[in-house]
């Protein structure tokens, strides 16, 4: 069986620009200094996720999770390799990014679900499921952009879990809204798990890591440092990843 997904030496780069005010930007330029800064994200990374994997990533901030999941999300390009993904994929990388603040919640169903892929024969038989995981049944008429920021939240995930995905992606969901939505969202992720859908998880909570996942996959400044069992990966970022970085390495 073709795995679900297989990232080949991909790199990714990105350009910040230091000086933003167009005096100090002028005056750089003719004293000849660099206007911009050059962060190189990921440096060659390949791994392959197979189908039903649960699969962690795991590293500091700036470590280069976040980018590799939205190059598997196809947000973005890499600038070399590749990245080959099997079947419908829903992404919780920047929850309610889907939804328009200025259509109601019914009218936001429809578009994201159809964004995320799903049919308008899906989305009509999956409608009242949506509406009643998000809790937002006597709302669901009214512009999102009234919504509190749990209910817009609660909209998204809802939407996203109920595409049927066959690989999910999720980038620290489980760190923001109130406890009884993170239990909610932790419930389901573990149903999708259970079915057989591929899971590809970034967040810093070692311990729930454990609980969603069977592996783990190590990065530090764009690179993979270890790869293996969850438990294993976990011990590995507690004993050699912290602020002075990576003491050794294990591909």
């Amino acid at each position: 069986m073709a795995p679900s997904i297989v990232v080949d030496s991909v790199s990714k780069r990105f350009t910040l620009r230091r000086v933003r005010r167009l005096q100090e930007r002028l005056v750089r330029a003719v004293r000849g200094e660099d206007l911009s800064n050059t962060v190189q994200a990921l440096h060659g990374v390949s791994l392959r996720v197979e189908r039903g994997e649960s699969v962690a990533l795991m590293g500091l901030n700036g470590s280069g999770k976040s980018t590799l999941l939205k190059l598997i999300s196809g947000v973005m390009p890499p600038d070399t390799g590749s990245v080959r993904v099997g079947g419908r994929v829903a992404g919780l990388i920047d929850v309610g990014a889907g939804l328009h603040p200025d259509l109601t919640g019914r009218q936001n169903i429809y578009l994201n679900a159809a964004i995320l892929g799903m049919t308008e024969a899906e989305i009509r038989r999956k409608f009242d499921e949506i509406v009643a995981f998000a809790g937002i049944r006597r709302f669901l008429d009214t512009e999102v952009k009234f919504y509190s920021s749990g209910m817009f939240m609660r909209l998204g995930f809802s939407v996203a879990v109920h595409t049927e995905p066959d690989v999910f992606l999720i980038d620290e969901i489980l760190a923001v809204g109130d406890p009884p939505f993170r239990r909610s969202c932790h419930a389901r992720i573990q149903e999708l798990r259970k079915q057989g859908h591929t899971l590809v998880i970034v967040a810093h909570d070692t311990n729930m890591l454990r609980q969603l996942c069977d592996r783990g996959i190590v990065l530090h400044e764009g690179e993979v440092v270890y790869d293996g069992g969850i438990n294993e990966a976990a011990a590995y970022v507690a004993d050699n990843v912290d602020r002075n970085g990576v003491s050794n390495r294990v591909r």
